[in-house]
């Protein structure tokens, strides 16, 4: 049964970098797409980046297409955002989530598709 922790959060100022691991326990990420979300408090959570399974599919929001990468390291149990030429508005908690499924292209965009999620990491990015 898959667990799903994420790091690499931290306070950076505006145009600086972070990078946001999400690491499997109890299992590995061997057949699953993983999709990185946001969700400030009191709102839905926003779709960031995915990457599929079945593919090697990448997704992008439009808001960060050209500034965050999504990557996975199947060895390592690991997926990672790498975000560059962070933003003020990027400020909230990010979390990655998990699916053993195959599904459209659109699917992945929303949150309902997985299956396991992690409990977030802080990003703050000041201006």
């Amino acid at each position: 049964q898959v667990q799903l922790v994420e790091s690499g959060g931290g306070l950076v100022q505006a145009g600086g970098s972070l990078r946001l691991s999400c690491a499997a326990s109890g299992g590995t990420f061997s057949g699953y797409s993983v999709g990185w979300f946001r969700q400030a408090p009191g709102k839905e959570r926003e779709f960031v980046a995915a990457i599929t399974w079945i593919g090697r599919n990448i997704y992008y929001a439009a808001s960060v297409k050209g500034r965050f990468t999504i990557s996975r390291d199947n060895a390592k149990n690991t997926v990672y955002l790498q975000m560059n030429s962070l933003k003020p508005e990027d400020t909230t908690v990010y979390a990655c989530a998990a699916t053993a499924g195959a599904y459209s292209a659109a699917s992945y965009s929303k949150a309902n598709t997985y299956d396991f999620w992690g409990q977030g990491t802080q990003v703050t990015v000041s201006s």
